[in-house]
């Protein structure tokens, strides 16, 4: 697989948030987790009843808080998550388009503002750590695992702690993206 060595592949693409079954599923762990413990110990406190007082009004709220945080991404960011990707020699980076990365540094910068005046710290670390995250980048050597999914043609690539990356192909370079990586992964010895 020597013919990649040289060569540097870059796109960029717009992925539908709530279309895309490895959006859906980082965010089901992300949001359903917390959000489904919550729920069950309220469940549970209630016994069984959620007409009870005192469980109404917090099940009501995580309600709106989903559907806003719904319209939220619908209005600022168009339901899209716009990605653009570099593989090369020394591995794959990811990183936000640069129309997004404005909006990110606007909301990003809110939430550090907001969670310093507000005193919630992990409000405001919540904010600096998105920030952080705005372009990621991931050797070769680190990769530990791969998983290709052809029918959304999409590539989770999973190396040390904290380092994940989904590429989201278009149907003209999926199949030269997956064996790209899948051959540089087995090459490591994977």
């Amino acid at each position: 697989m020597d013919e990649y060595k040289q060569t540097k592949f870059y796109w960029e693409i717009d992925v539908p948030i709530f279309k895309n079954n490895a959006i859906l599923k980082d965010l089901g762990i992300a949001l359903g987790i917390p959000f489904g413990l919550l729920i069950l110990i309220l469940f549970i406190a209630s016994g069984g009843d959620v007409s009870a007082d005192g469980i109404k009004y917090p099940l009501t709220l995580i309600g709106l808080l989903f559907i806003a945080g719904f319209l939220f991404i619908m209005v600022v960011y168009g339901g899209r998550y716009s990605a653009g990707y570099l593989i090369d020699k020394n591995g794959i980076l990811n990183y936000t388009q640069r129309k997004q990365a404005k909006k990110n540094l606007i909301v990003n910068s809110l939430l550090i503002i907001i969670g310093l005046f507000s005193k919630r710290p992990s409000a405001a670390g919540a904010g600096l750590l998105a920030q952080t995250r705005q372009s990621v980048f991931i050797a070769w050597k680190s990769i530990r695992k791969v998983k290709v999914y052809p029918k959304s043609r999409s590539i989770v690539v999973i190396g040390g702690f904290a380092e994940k990356i989904a590429l989201f192909c278009n149907e003209d370079n999926f199949h030269l993206v997956s064996d790209i990586i899948l051959s540089k992964f087995n090459a490591n010895g994977e």
